[in-house]
């Protein structure tokens, strides 16, 4: 280790040397100094001339990048302002848009009991209608169907029955309800619907414009989302009736283009199981459902002056149900299905009460067929149909007996526009003319017997937004028979009308 007296030593001897080497440039510089002092003055001036010129331009350098700075931050804080902006606009659109879209979407509801909304929805229906003859069976304006045949006192005066009017009675409304609790995996809700075809207020000049409401539907459904099962119970369309593929007409709704005269169907209490076959699954949508309905008949007990009043009729004795199942299948545009009925009538009615029928017992047995596709801008729709002993469900033009028939419809419609489309429609009834003959003509009621119907149609409609107008031309043409042993006679009638619909 070097001591501190060492060192220093060392120190003091390095000095010592260079002043000695030091000395003699000391004594040249001394000599050459004053002949270049006038030069290094001239220097030093043009340094620090130049120093000052460079402090200058390093000060304005500085100026420029402070300035510089200052812009960028600026462009900065202005960017960023306009983002925050562009955001906030975008966010206050997007909720418009929202609140707009759920505006559109939402329906009108009200809500009753906690979770329960109920919403009304309709329209409203008007039908400006001329005839050539009186349509028979359901009636004339919007449910004319069949033409009435002339009686021999009308044939006398050359009386053809042409009439003209206003109807409103397809004018309709129900309440939907939803969000019914039954427990934990089953919820529902229920349907009230009614419109206007339930008669007249009494008699009288004044009756005509005052309609009475009829109630068409008030049921319930248990719905499991998981399983896709439904049960329905209540007045319900039953299975035979096409509730998606009824003709497309603005004047015959309530009673449709070839109701009972190519289709048939009617409403009742009872209730059905539908089941998704494929729930949850892609593709083709395959539904089974399976329908029991209160059965019913004409007569003895509500034939021949007598009502149909509290429950005295021959299809309700020991309460013999209607039982119907339908497969239904439905693709993107399209659907099919098959229908099957069958129920057994006990014709003595409740008590036995006479005059005893031809038969005391009828089956009465139907299968039907029908579908619908949509390509483009055609839309094609049919079905057909054939059993016996199907009065109780519009079958035969409603015509009661152990009647055997066949029938059904088609139309096609074609879209010109989204909101112009043209329609025809054709539909035809075959009753096996023996047995009409001998279950119209040979009971207390004997009368006439209709035997065969044709039905044409042909419509112009125009829809925008919650509104449709209509023209349509209706033609029918039917064949009958007055008494057992009468001739085989045609009526022609025809309808043209103007209708229009208001959707709420």
């Amino acid at each position: 280790m070097t001591s501190p007296i060492t060192t220093r030593r060392s120190r003091l001897l390095a000095l010592s040397i260079a002043c000695a080497l030091g000395l003699p440039l000391g004594v040249h510089a001394q000599s050459t100094t004053q002949g270049t002092s006038t030069k290094e003055s001239a220097r030093e001036q043009q340094l620090e001339k130049r120093v000052n010129q460079l402090e200058q331009e390093l000060a304005e350098l500085k100026a420029m990048i402070q300035e510089q700075k200052a812009t960028t931050t600026q462009a900065a804080q202005t960017a960023q302002a306009a983002q925050a902006t562009a955001d906030q606009a975008n966010t206050t659109a997007q909720a418009a848009s929202t609140k707009v879209a759920a505006a559109a979407t939402e329906k009108p509801q009200f809500t009753t009991a906690p979770g329960l909304s109920v919403a009304l929805h309709g329209f409203i229906s008007a039908t400006a209608f001329g005839q050539d003859k009186t349509f028979s069976n359901y009636g004339n304006g919007q449910n004319a169907e069949v033409p009435a045949p002339p009686t021999a006192a009308n044939k006398a005066n050359g009386y053809a029955g042409s009439l003209s009017g206003v109807d409103i009675r397809n004018t309709r409304f129900w309440l939907d309800f939803t969000g019914a609790k039954f427990n934990d995996q089953w919820s529902g809700g229920g349907r009230i619907e009614m419109d206007f075809f339930g008669g007249n207020n009494g008699t009288g000049a004044y009756s005509q414009q005052q309609p009475i409401p009829r109630l068409r539907q008030a049921y319930m459904d248990i719905v499991n989302p998981d399983s896709g099962t439904t049960f329905r119970v209540g007045q319900m369309w039953d299975l035979m009736f096409p509730l998606e593929n009824t003709a497309t007409s603005l004047s015959h709704i309530a009673f449709p283009l070839g109701y009972g005269v190519g289709f048939i169907g009617w409403r009742y209490p009872g209730a059905i199981w539908m089941q998704d076959l494929n729930h949850g699954s892609d593709g083709v949508k395959w539904r089974l459902d399976v329908g029991v309905f209160e059965g019913n008949w004409n007569g003895p007990q509500n034939e021949a002056g007598t009502s149909n009043t509290n429950y005295l009729n021959a299809g309700a004795a020991n309460f013999r149900p209607q039982v119907e199942a339908r497969l239904h299948a439905q693709g993107s545009d399209w659907l099919a299905y098959f229908v099957a009925h069958y129920s057994k009538i006990d014709l003595n009615g409740v008590g036995n009460i006479a005059p005893n029928p031809i038969r005391d017992t009828l089956n009465s047995i139907g299968y039907e067929i029908g579908g619908q596709w949509k390509p483009g801008p055609w839309t094609f729709k049919g079905l057909a149909y054939s059993g016996k002993a199907l009065g109780e469900i519009f079958g035969a033009m409603s015509q009661f007996g152990n009647i055997k028939e066949s029938g059904g419809y088609v139309q096609a419609g074609y879209n010109f526009t989204p909101k112009w489309s043209a329609w025809a429609f054709y539909s035809m009834i075959r009753p096996n003319q023996n047995d009409v003959i001998q279950w119209t003509t040979t009971s207390p009621t004997a009368g006439t017997a209709l035997l065969r119907d044709n039905q044409a149609a042909l419509s112009l409609q125009y829809a925008s937004g919650a509104y449709e107008l209509g023209i349509e031309w209706m033609y029918d043409k039917l064949r009958y028979q007055v008494g057992a042993d009468g001739p085989h006679q045609n009526v022609n009638g025809n309808q043209v009308n103007l209708s229009g619909l208001y959707h709420f």
